[in-house]
């Protein structure tokens, strides 16, 4: 069981940045892919970028979906602890809950979705307003 804690959400006006913040309660993510969600009121849980983090330090994979590039980057810390989403420029529609996933597998890519993931945060919220 891998429990998941988000930070990093809060209030932010459009064209701000926010990095949100992913950590498993105990250990690390080492040999898991990492995946970061959102959801705004009344719309689906959307996919947003995911990360693998493979044992033995074997090549990992990055995936980000296409309406959040560039502004959006995944990434993880050396100990493989804690997996960032840096969000850049950010506008109105970017305001939802913001969700971690994690899944032990070794690879991400854009079939890796919603329903492959095993274990969920809480969620952190993001505000983007004036």
């Amino acid at each position: 069981q891998v429990q998941l804690v988000e930070s990093g959400g809060g209030l932010v006006q459009p064209g701000g940045s926010l990095r949100l913040s992913c950590a498993p309660e105990r250990g690390t993510f080492d040999g898991y892919v990492i995946g970061w969600f959102r959801q705004a009121p009344g719309k689906e849980r959307q996919r947003l970028s995911c990360i693998s983090l493979n044992r033995e330090n074997r090549p990992g994979s990055i995936y980000h979906v296409d309406s959040v590039k560039p502004r959006f980057s995944i990434f993880v810390d050396n100990a493989k602890t804690t997996v960032s989403l840096q969000m850049d420029d950010l506008r109105y529609d970017d305001s939802a809950v913001y969700y971690c996933a994690a899944d032990a597998v070794d690879f991400c890519d854009d079939k890796f979705g919603l329903y492959d993931y095993d274990y969920w945060g809480r969620g952190t919220r993001v505000t983007v307003s004036s």
